[in-house]
């Protein structure tokens, strides 16, 4: 996110408060940065933390990479079937 605002590590650390190294360290993941750091990234890069039950993590993954446009759904999610997975499995009694 920091490359795509053309923002250089010294210049998100000024916005930061944060120290270039602490920047290096988080984008490296040579460290496992504090709470308190990310949400200071994520404030500078107009950006929000979202905690993800572990249960609904892969599933929110496939959706993402999906940019949102998921159609169907992988078996074993617990979820209704949509539309389009109901036409391909036969059964379009869905009203």
């Amino acid at each position: 996110m920091r490359k795509s605002r053309h923002l250089t590590q010294n210049e998100l650390a000024t916005l930061t408060a944060l120290s270039r190294t602490a920047i290096q360290q988080a984008e490296s993941g040579k460290a496992d940065p504090r709470l308190s750091t990310l949400l200071e990234l994520a404030r500078a890069l107009d950006m929000d933390i979202m905690f993800v039950p572990k249960a609904l993590r892969q599933e929110l993954e496939w959706f993402i990479q999906a940019e949102g446009k998921c159609l169907g759904h992988p078996p074993g999610i617990n979820a209704p079937l949509s539309i389009v997975d109901e036409i391909i499995c036969g059964n379009n009694d869905r009203r």
